[in-house]
């Protein structure tokens, strides 16, 4: 079921990479990099604080990482078993379809706490110039389509569904239990590429996520932290509790096999049958069951009415790269656009990484981008100005209005409007916060197919409610709505009245997957999980490998900064800013907040490690090291002979 809608130089001296698993890596010393000479002929080279190296890596800092070069595909994501998945699929004569089949299903096996069947989310495909079946009805021609699979109201859904007598939203109602529950789309939107552009049969797709279910998997220690997080859920969960815990309750523990029965008949089933036997057979009726004897709002009706759309994909460049990234209902493509066409009048490569007045840039692009999400929606609902937001005009109003040297404050910002509010109070009176526990996987096949996908259960393991003999974790994806538009929730944050809960609606999100392109084809492919500050981990990727000439490894691990408007400090990870910069930029009026690192970017880049090295026909991967779990794997590894494709 689908529908359409039309509508540095480098580095004189790079940091070693580790050669160990990713998560696992072996110490690393490094010393403050030497002064960086541009190369005859190159640009010039960044500013680099002279005391300070951001990608030095301490106990308390972020892992290395790994960057990994193969040949013909690429499959990064954040569970090593699932990127194995895709990267068999690709050896066996599949294209990056098949393997974001692959690795769809194998990480609701291997991932559940977010990419469990009962999730939704989004997806940019690059399909290129010469791909024979294109895009459906009015994307035709399109060379690259954004697909919606993301969860849906229920048809009983009501505005006040969260709210108690006295309109005040109810704690835990929208996060825990099946009220909670949104219709889940992740398998209609597996299927739906799957049958338009794979390659192979969805049986061999998915034997891959069969067989790890149905045999299980050695846990380490990522997969064990994970389970963790959802220990209450699973002892009081009678059909969580024989799959995820020892005898007697006690939690799983590193070396312990994982074997999940119920999920291996569930996918099974759906190997068999494709999306009807979720959305139209046994497991939408037993779904509906347990959902309608336990409160929740989910019918046969939310299931046989649930389909994907297929859009047009956002679009904006930056200094001659084009991006193509998520269009409303995400917040993240708008946001992740805006940010970049405020930076793209200022020579941030001069500004210096991580200064102070590059920084201070940045965070007000930041904050003007995240007050405009304010107006952003569902397009099916409300009228969304995508257009405005992301045109070059607005962003050089925009920089007309920002401080050289301090802080504008977040209160006067208007949403849509260039021109701030001086008479308005002294803080923001409204902002969201998304959760993080989300994951993405990015695809790139040898024909240059891509393919980015972010998907979710909102929390880890969702509203914490297994859907019965399904196997299947369940959303909480109604808490993205506005439980209240205009009044503040337990958390003190409020949302937009565009977002406000509707029978049917898609709630607002910031996953944002992003393919970049030039004229020759795919540049790179990324993605985040982090709730509302993947736009900015977005950022922080593209400003190191446009900007600041990092290669891919660099600038993946290099430490992030986030500001959203409201609330208003600036979050950032360890080893970002040096104490001489937080000290100007507080002396101008910034709060900054030290925190744990976040999102995971998963990324490839296509042809070469750094984008000012020469060609080749490498891939090169990498998995974000803030996850101990992950993996870039590809095809072919270097040194190792190219198989011929098995036949289809």
């Amino acid at each position: 079921m689908w529908l359409v809608l039309a509508g540095s130089a480098a580095w004189a001296s790079v940091l070693s990479c580790a050669a160990s698993v990713p998560g696992q890596p072996r110490s690393v010393q490094s010393a403050p990099p030497p002064a960086v000479q541009g190369a005859a002929g190159s640009k010039p080279a960044p500013v680099l604080n002279s005391d300070h190296d951001p990608l030095a890596f301490g106990p308390d800092t972020i892992p290395p990482g790994r960057l990994v070069a193969g040949r013909r595909g690429m499959v990064v994501s954040a569970q090593h078993l699932a990127s194995d998945a895709g990267a068999q699929i690709l050896r066996e004569g599949g294209n990056a379809v098949d393997a974001a089949v692959a690795v769809g299903y194998a990480l609701a096996v291997v991932y559940p706490a977010a990419g469990s069947l009962g999730g939704g989310g989004f997806m940019t495909l690059y399909l290129g110039p010469h791909n024979n079946n294109p895009g459906p009805g009015d994307l035709r021609h399109e060379h690259t389509i954004f697909m919606d699979f993301r969860e849906r109201a229920p048809g009983a859904a009501r505005a006040d569904m969260f709210l108690d007598a006295q309109g005040q939203p109810v704690p835990g109602l929208s996060t825990h239990g099946w009220k909670a529950v949104a219709v889940p789309g992740t398998v209609a939107g597996l299927e739906a590429i799957r049958e338009r552009w794979g390659r192979l049969s969805r049986e061999k797709d998915m034997a891959p996520a069969i067989a790890l279910a149905r045999d299980g998997f050695v846990l380490e220690q990522g997969d064990v932290d994970l389970l963790g997080t959802a220990l209450p859920a699973m002892r009081q969960d009678p059909y969580a509790r024989g799959h995820y815990l020892r005898p007697g309750g006690q939690p799983l523990q590193v070396g312990d096999r994982l074997v999940q029965k119920n999920l291996a008949r569930t996918l099974e089933a759906i190997s068999r049958e494709g999306e009807e036997a979720f959305y139209q057979g046994p497991i939408a009726r037993e779904l509906v069951r347990i959902s309608q004897a336990k409160g929740g709002l989910l019918t046969l009706k939310d299931f046989a009415d649930y389909h994907v759309r297929f859009m047009r994909p956002l679009r904006c460049s930056y200094r001659g790269y084009l991006l193509h990234t998520a269009p409303p209902p995400s917040a993240g493509g708008v946001t992740l656009c805006e940010m970049l066409g405020i930076l793209e009048g200022y020579d941030m490569r001069a500004l210096g990484l991580h200064t102070a007045p590059a920084v201070q840039k940045e965070l007000e692009a930041m904050r003007h981008a995240y007050s405009d999400r304010r107006v952003l929606g569902d397009p099916a609902f409300v009228q969304v100005p995508t257009t405005h937001l992301v045109d070059p005009f607005y962003a050089r109003s925009i920089r007309q209005t920002v401080p050289a040297d301090h802080a504008l404050p977040s209160a006067g910002l208007q949403a849509g409007k260039a021109q701030p509010d001086r008479n308005s109070p002294a803080e923001p009176v409204s902002g969201e916060r998304e959760k993080h526990e989300t994951t993405q996987f990015s695809i790139m096949d040898a024909q240059g197919m891509a393919v980015s996908t972010t998907f979710t259960l909102n929390g880890w393991f969702g509203a914490g409610v297994m859907g019965g003999q399904t196997g299947i974790w369940m959303n909480d994806e109604m808490d993205d709505f506005s439980i209240k538009p205009g009044a503040p929730n337990m958390f003190g944050i409020v949302g937009s009245a565009a977002n406000a809960i509707a029978p049917g609606k898609t709630p607002l999100s910031s996953m944002a997957p992003t393919i970049v392109t030039r004229a020759h084809g795919v540049v790179m492919v990324l993605g985040s999980p982090g709730g509302s500050r993947i736009p900015t981990t977005e950022l922080s990727g593209l400003l190191g490998l446009i900007d600041y000439d990092l290669d891919l490894r660099q600038a993946v691990v290099l430490p992030r900064i986030h500001e959203q408007w409201a609330p208003t400090p600036v979050e950032v990870e360890p080893g970002a800013l040096t104490p001489e910069v937080t000290r100007i930029l507080e002396g101008e009026g910034y709060k900054i907040v030290p925190h744990r690192p976040w999102g995971m970017l998963e990324s490839i880049l296509v042809g070469r490690p750094k984008l000012s090295a020469p060609a080749s026909a490498l891939l090169y991967g990498v998995a974000d090291p803030r996850h101990p779990g992950g993996a870039a794997v590809a095809e072919v590894p270097v040194g190792q002979t190219q198989p011929a494709p098995s036949a289809q």
